[in-house]
Order: C-alpha cells, then structure tokens, then sequence
C-alpha cells in the first residue's frame, strides 16, 4: 500500500468538518462581502451538505472496507465540490496575470481553494478504497502499461487541438469582444492558451513529448521528465471540466428561460471548451500509461 492510501482518507475526513464548519458560519451571517457576490458555486447550505456527506462516507469506507456504493458516493461528492470551485481558474489566470482585468478576491480564492480540497482529497479517499478492491496489485492496479500511443490517445490529442481552435475560430469569426484589458498579460495570454490547446495535446501523442527532440540544445535524446508534461496535461484538462462543465450545465438553464447572453457564440466556445478538456484528459491518461515506470511491488 502507497503511503498517500493511508492519509488521505484522515486527511478527507478534517478538511471536510472544518471547510463545513467555515461555511456554516459563514451561513449563520458571517460572511465577508464577496466582490462577485458569492464564493463558490453552490449555496452554501448544499456546500456544508457535501461537507458533511464527506465526513460519512468517508467514516462508512472504513467501517465497511470500501463498499462499492460508497465508493462510488465518494466519486460523486469529489466531482460536486471541485465543480463548485470551478471559479478558481479564474483566480488562477488573475493572480498570474493580474493586468488582464479579471476581478480578484482573495477570501474567495481561499474558500474555492478549500472546497477544492475537500472535493480532491474525497477522490483521493475513494481511490484509495477502489484500488484496495481491486484483484492484483494495490500499487498499480495490475494496469499495463502502454509500449506507444494508442489510436484513442492520438484521436483524444486532437480532439482537444479542435476543441481549441474551434473555441478560436469562433471568437474570430463570431466577432465578439476579448473580456480581458488590453495589456502585455492578454499576449500572455494568449500565448499560454496556444500552448495548453496545440503544443501540450501534441506533445502528449507524439514522441517528441517523451524524448527531447534533436533540436533542442543539450537535451537532444533524453527523457522528457514525465510530470513536465503530464501534470499540465492533468491539471489544465481538470481545470477545463470543472470550470465549463459547470459553465454548460448553467448555460443550459440560461437557455431554457431566455437570459443566456450570445447564444450562439456561448453555445459553439463552452463545448468547445469541454471537447478540449474531455482530449487532454484521456491524452494524459495514455501518456501517463507509457512513461510509468515499472511497479515498484509487483515489476509490471
């Protein structure tokens, strides 16, 4: 057993009683004056719900060794709480690039960057539980690893390269205005947003992500540390779900009473969004199944 199995759930369980308990007093009319008007995005009579459903399915896991229901109660809570600090991307672009406009709130971030605690350390807790119930190795999971890129890991690398440039083409020719200030930190930006969309999807099918390629100096034939390129590829694609995946469940509540804003646009750039999230993350899947070294406990 790797030793994150045995924290993480004790870990889950305290973040979980003490994130519910700042929301509860927050509820009780305590809360700090958010610039946007709330913090995360569910009330936080749900948010303190989750919490708690944290605390006992969490209890439950240990009490029953992982039962397949709480296990999957587990998942579920994970997957509601990151989703609800899905704002922390923002945070993120704004705390980086401070000159784009976007507005900052640093007790907000501090709250999102609870929520998304709890919601990760509530995943890490069910993992932990499902690898235990898991025939063969607790370490990898008797998961082989992959010689090279599988058809679906190359078909996912492009499908999040689509995702950006239709996200791209869109705002070209739809002729909506950038929301971000005009300022060296848009060209950034933008940069960065090329980069994650195009370069990060590549390098993570083709060789060239795994061995420097010849023209880069010094480095020409050697190993590409793995988590250069795989932790972007994990933490951009899960930065994407959580923030549009929320962003098109509430697009289509907009959409059914008439208040979406640009509809059209809206409705071409959120699934966009998504289709690059959903590719970098199963491109990340393969890429993180062809650089995993060889399991320290059962040699596969």
């Amino acid at each position: 057993m790797t030793r994150w199995m045995t924290w993480a759930p004790w870990a889950a369980l305290l973040a979980a009683l003490a994130y519910g308990s700042v929301q509860a007093y927050w509820a009780a009319g305590n809360a700090p004056a958010w610039v946007l008007g709330y913090d995360v995005t569910l009330p936080s009579w749900v948010v303190i719900a989750l919490c708690a459903g944290v605390a006992l399915v969490v209890t439950g896991l240990r009490a029953t060794r992982g039962l397949l229901p709480l296990v999957l109660a587990a998942w579920a809570l994970s997957v509601a709480l990151v989703s609800a600090a899905a704002l922390l991307l923002l945070d993120v672009v704004s705390g980086v690039l401070p000159d784009l406009g976007i507005p900052r709130d640093p007790a907000a971030f501090l709250s999102r960057a609870g929520c998304a605690a709890v919601g990760l350390l509530a995943g890490a807790t069910a993992l932990s539980w499902q690898r235990r119930r898991t025939a063969g190795c607790v370490r990898c999971v008797g998961v082989p690893r992959l010689e090279s890129t599988p058809r679906w890991g190359y078909v996912a690398a492009y499908a999040a390269v689509a995702g950006c440039l239709i996200r791209i083409v869109a705002q070209v020719t739809m002729g909506v205005a950038v929301p971000y200030a005009a300022s060296p930190s848009l060209l950034i930006f933008e940069f960065g947003f090329l980069l994650a969309g195009v370069l990060l999807p590549l390098a993570l099918a083709h060789r060239w992500g795994k061995i420097w390629p010849r023209w880069v100096p010094l480095l020409a034939g050697r190993r590409v540390p793995r988590w250069l390129v795989a932790g972007p590829g994990f933490a951009v694609a899960g930065a994407l779900l959580a923030y549009f995946g929320t962003g098109l469940i509430q697009m289509t509540a907009e959409t059914i009473d008439g208040t979406l804003e640009e509809p059209a646009f809206m409705w071409v750039a959120v699934p966009s969004y998504v289709l690059w999230g959903v590719g970098l993350a199963f491109a990340s899947i393969a890429y993180y199944r062809i650089t995993r070294p060889a399991c320290t406990a059962c040699g596969r």
